[in-house]
This record gives C-alpha cells, structure tokens and sequence, in this order.
C-alpha cells in the first residue's frame, strides 16, 4: 500500500522513461522466451556490505534514468499480536523527516528533480524507491540512507497520520462491500490473528491501538542492515555504486533484527464456508482458496508446478475455467491466481462471477466438476506447453520496465530466494513436468486446507470483518 492515496498504486513509468526489451525483436514472443531463458533475465551483480546490507546492481545503459529501491525483510505479516497493520502505518511515518532531512524535505527534493518517489508495504516487505536522472541517485541515495540510520517519527505526527491511514481503510475497505468480503473471507481460512488472515492495513480498532513506542520498537527490531535488501537499476555503473554505497549506507551501524517468524496454515479453517450478503452488491462473487506450498514453505518444486498449474487452470482465454464457467455462459469472469515468491504458506485462490440468472449452486458445481476432472485426469501435454510458454513470455515485458526490475529482484532476496533464482526463473518453469502438476494439483486441491466463499446481493446490513 502506498502512503499518498488509498486509491493509487504504484504509478507506471512515463513512456520516455520506460525500457525496450533486451530480447531480439525479430524473434516471436514464444522464441524471445526460449531466449531469455538460456541466460540471465538481468545480469544482476550482488554484494553485502560489512554491516550486513546486501547491495544489488541491475545495469541497463539504455536510458540516463536510475531507480533506488531499499527493502525491508518487514512487511504486514510481521505485525505483532494486537497492532496488525503497525508495518504500514510506519512506512507513512518514515516520511516525516530524518536526522539530517526536514519533514517533506525528500519528496521535495525529488519532486525537484523531476523524479518520482514513493513506497509500498506488503505482506512480506516494505521498500522506499525513487526514480531519478541518473546523475542525481547520490541525491536520493543520500537522503535515503539518512532516513535508514535515523527517522524521527515525531509524536506530534502520529495522531494525524493515524487520520490519514483509517481514512486510507475507509477508502479501500470500508466503502467496498467485495473488498470487505475478501477481507472477512481470508480471517475466515487463516484466522483473523494469522498473519494471513488480518489485513495489511489492519483492523481498525488495531489500527487505534498503535503507538509511537510500538513503531520505534518495530523499527529497531526490523529495520536493521541485515534485514535489508537495496537494488538500484538502471544507468549506473558498478564502480561508482559501490562508492556511493560506501560513502552513504556502509556507515549505517550494524545490529542485530528479529528474524521472521511465520506461523503455519492452521489445522482447519476458522469458517469453511462463508455467505454474506450485501445490499450494494450487484454481481455475485464465488471465491475458494487452498493454503498451497511456496518457495519458502513447503516443497518448492511444488511451487513451480503451482505456477503453471494455476494457468491452464484459470488463466484467461484458452484455460479450463474459461472453457467451462465463461464460454457455456455460467459466468462472466474465471480465474485462478497463485504466487509462489511469498515468505511461509502461500495461496491458491479461485474466483468466479455467475452471469445475472445463473443460480450460485450451479455455478459452484461446474467449478467442483472441472477441479474433479483436473484431479483425476491430469493436464495436457498441450495444457503444459501453452502455459509455460504464455508464463515465460512474461519475462519479456518483465524488462520493459525499470522499476519491474528492481521489485522483482529485491521482493525475491527479501524472502531469502538467491538472486540465482530470480535471473533463471524461466527455466525454471520450463523444467516442470506433467507428473509434477498432477501431484501438486492433487496435494494441494484435493486434500488441502481451504474454504469456499459467497458474496451476494441481498437485504442484509454491510457486515465488516475484525479480529477476534
């Protein structure tokens, strides 16, 4: 979530600023994906500084635009017992100046300079970025590190910001009767105190809870050299990196960070089937998500062949929920999600949207009957090829962007993925078996943890999730 408005995400890049693919352009997308999976997406060079941080260089010489993103191994799912949502509501208070930077001064500055700066909390990492000219990353490399080694987090802000944060909750969650259904959907897999099921913004009475001493303590314990990831991208030069990051974050002091903690899936669901109805809601929504394997929990090669799995299950035009939800004209919307780069227990998540007159049972068993029949039958040689090479051909538009490169390489080295993962992930895809997706497809869909979840419309009061 980022710290300016409730409704924006991180902004694209302006099109002067964005980066051609490194790929032939005479090659087809498919062949441009064999390609970049014979060699390294980035070229990236890593190192670790004495006081722990690990430094990261993705060069790309193609436009004078440099972007600097610091990660932190902190995101919402490290929120204590009791303050869920104390990791976002710090990253706004990291804005409120530092020991050598006056409040407002570094958007300012950046402003200025014609670059653009922000910062984003998920569930795994918080990161500060910005992107400028090239010649002024000291500028920002500057100012960045000042605020590593000493943020203020003013009292006298803390209550004005605490406004701006439950107006942000307001504005994405309160005011969403699907977005306040999704909310109470993932308490009730997880738990509403997991660190899965609460939100990243937080529970509002949590939200109220939060003090200054609850952020200088998650500060101290999280934001250390060593819990931190810092990839620039762009026209830099690694020789001159490596001055830059000595002068401004070598002197940061080194010291010990609570490492992550994270729970495992519970033993069953809290709710394994949740119906809620809305008066302001319109179209009906069928959600079901299974606690699934990650890279870093779990088997990891199950992760891989969750990837494609969840692509040929629910991946647009052409995968089997498409075929027999959206194209029969049982539902306007299909889809199957799944993200493997997740610190601890990752999820599996179907949803659906039945067309006006379809009855939710008949829609809920057309879905049951195509995960039966995936479950007895297996994918397709065809299914497998045409979902790795439509996933890999990602990796083309992955380079298009300067700001993608650095997200997806410090997300990764956050969580504790090498860098060597990230540079060959389509190979990795590439490697995954029929067999591999039939077994993970079974662990996970057949036997996993998971619950099913209706939203409709009706008569009832808006119901808000909250922790119990």
């Amino acid at each position: 979530m980022t710290r300016r408005t409730a409704l924006r995400t991180a902004a694209a890049l302006p099109a002067a600023l964005a980066m051609p693919a490194i790929a032939d352009p005479a090659l087809a997308p498919d062949r441009q994906a064999e390609a970049l999976a014979e060699r390294p997406l980035f070229g990236a060079l890593a190192w670790t500084e004495a006081n722990g941080l690990r430094v990261v260089l993705a060069e790309s010489r193609r436009v004078p635009v440099a972007a600097q993103y610091l990660f932190y191994a902190a995101g919402g799912g490290e929120d204590p017992p009791g303050r869920s949502g104390l990791a976002h509501f710090l990253e706004h208070m990291m804005f409120k100046g530092s020991r050598n930077v006056p409040p407002g001064a570094f958007s300012l500055a950046v402003a200025r300079e014609g670059g653009q700066d922000n910062a984003f909390t998920s569930r795994d990492v918080t990161a500060y970025h910005q992107h400028v000219e090239a010649s002024r990353l000291p500028l920002v490399m500057r100012m960045e590190a000042d605020r590593f080694a000493a943020p203020l987090i003013p009292e006298d802000q803390v209550e004005p910001e605490r406004a701006v944060v439950l107006e942000e909750r307001r504005q994405r969650t309160d005011s969403n009767p699907r977005a306040r259904f999704v909310e109470a959907f993932d308490a009730a897999l997880w738990g509403p105190q997991h660190w899965r099921g609460r939100p990243i913004i937080g529970w509002e009475e949590e939200i109220r809870a939060i003090t200054r001493e609850d952020m200088l303590a998650f500060f101290e314990q999280r934001y250390a050299p060593a819990n931190a990831v810092l990839v620039v991208a762009g026209d830099v030069r690694e020789a001159e990196l490596r001055r830059l990051v000595e002068q401004f974050y070598a002197p940061v002091p080194a010291r010990p960070h609570r490492a992550r903690d994270r729970a495992p899936p519970p033993a069953a669901p809290l709710e394994p089937r949740l119906v809620r109805e809305d008066p302001l809601v319109r179209e009906a929504l069928l959600l079901r998500s299974f606690a699934a394997p990650s890279l870093t929990w779990g088997d990891p090669d199950q992760a891989w062949a969750l990837e494609v799995l969840a692509h040929l299950l629910g991946g647009g035009p052409g995968s089997r929920m498409h075929a027999a939800l959206v194209e029969t004209g049982l539902a306007t919307t299909a889809a199957c999600s799944y993200h493997g780069e997740v610190a601890g227990a990752a999820t599996f998540a179907l949803s659906a949207t039945p067309r006006p007159g379809v009855a939710p049972d008949r829609l809920e068993a057309a879905l049951d009957a195509v995960l039966e029949r995936l479950l007895q039958e297996g994918p397709t040689a065809a299914e497998l090829s045409r979902a790795v090479r439509q996933i890999t051909a990602g990796a083309v538009l992955t380079l298009d962007s300067i700001g993608a490169v650095p997200r997806l390489i410090g997300s990764a080295l956050a969580i504790g993925l090498p860098l060597e993962l990230v540079e060959f992930w389509p190979r990795r895809l590439r490697e995954v078996t029929l067999p591999q997706v039939t077994e993970a497809g079974r662990a996970v869909l057949g036997n996993g943890l998971h619950a099913t979840g209706w939203l409709l419309p009706g008569p009832a009061a808006p119901q808000r999730g909250g922790p119990a």
